[in-house]
């Protein structure tokens, strides 16, 4: 079949699959998936490098855990910390609202006096 006058493009000027230069992106997922890879990929070869060193997977492995362990550990005291400290701003808040608040009462007493006495 021929066709007698040659084919347009449509309206929106889309090129073709085959004209395209670019690459499309993938959506944001693949740059997640990408960095996912790339850590397994990191802590498999470290894995493997600790093995070597230690002349034991298992070995190398225990000392992988160990780190991990610590790190742990680390996180959960500076977490344990984190309420402690947010209990003292609160208190430290709440006196400093409480002087406000005095302040303020002192001051609307004497603005009283003051308007009584014009």
């Amino acid at each position: 079949m021929r066709f007698q006058e040659p084919v347009h493009m449509s309206d929106d000027h889309a090129s073709p699959v085959w004209a395209r230069t670019k690459r499309r992106s993938g959506g944001g997922a693949g740059g997640f998936v990408g960095l996912l890879v790339t850590l397994l990929a990191l802590f498999g070869v470290l894995t493997a490098v600790l093995g070597i060193k230690e002349r034991s997977l298992a070995e190398g492995g225990a000392l992988l855990d160990g780190w991990i362990t610590a790190g742990v550990d680390r996180a959960r005291a500076l977490a344990g910390q984190a309420p402690e400290a947010a209990d003292a701003a609160v208190e430290t808040a709440g006196e400093a609202a409480g002087a406000t608040g005095e302040a303020l009462e002192s001051g609307a007493a004497t603005a009283a006096q003051d308007l009584k006495q014009q």
